[in-house]
C-alpha cells in the first residue's frame, strides 16, 4: 500500500461548504473542480478515491489532483478554493496622482502665447517639457481629464 504525502480529513463545516459550492453551480468551474476534488479526497468519505480515479472522473490531471491535496493541507480551505489575489499590477502606473494634478493644473491655466486654449496634444507636450512625466500620449492626458469631469471647450 503507497504511501499518502497529504492526507485530506475534512471537517464537517468544510465538507457542507464544499458540497454547497458543488451543489449550487454558481462558482466558477475551477472553483468548483477543486471542490470536487477535495471531497473526492476526503478519507472519512465512504466515496473515497484515489488520485488517479479522481483525475479520470473530473477530466484533469494526476498533477491536479496532487497539487489541490497539497495546497488543503498547507493553506486550508479558503487559500485553495479562491483564486489568490494579485497584490499589484503587473506593471506599475505610468501616471500616478502627482502627474494627474500637474496634468489638471495646466488644463485649468492660461493656454501658452499664440494658442486661445489648450489641446489634448499641447497638454501632453508641456507636461513632458516640465519635467513631470518621461512620456505621455494625448489620449492619456484625455483619459486624466475625464476621470476628474474636465474638459478642454
Amino acid at each position: 500500500m503507497p504511501s499518502f504525502k497529504y492526507v485530506i480529513e475534512l471537517s464537517e463545516q468544510d465538507r457542507i461548504e464544499l458540497f454547497d459550492i458543488v451543489t449550487k453551480g454558481t462558482s466558477s468551474a475551477r472553483k468548483i473542480l477543486r471542490a470536487n476534488i477535495l471531497l473526492a479526497s476526503d478519507k472519512r468519505s465512504d466515496k473515497y478515491m484515489t488520485v488517479s480515479e479522481i483525475a479520470k472522473t473530473y477530466h484533469t490531471t494526476p498533477t491536479t489532483v496532487q497539487n489541490v491535496r497539497a495546497s488543503y493541507c498547507e493553506n486550508g480551505l479558503t487559500a485553495t478554493i479562491n483564486r489568490k489575489k494579485r497584490e499589484a499590477p503587473p506593471v506599475p502606473a505610468k501616471v500616478t496622482g502627482e502627474v494627474e494634478a500637474h496634468i489638471i493644473a495646466l488644463a485649468c491655466s492660461d493656454p501658452p502665447e499664440g494658442y486661445s486654449k489648450w489641446t489634448l496634444r499641447l497638454l501632453a507636450d508641456k507636461t513632458v517639457e516640465l519635467g513631470y512625466i518621461e512620456s505621455i500620449s494625448h489620449v492619456t492626458v484625455s483619459s486624466v481629464l475625464k476621470k476628474m469631469n474636465l474638459s478642454l471647450s
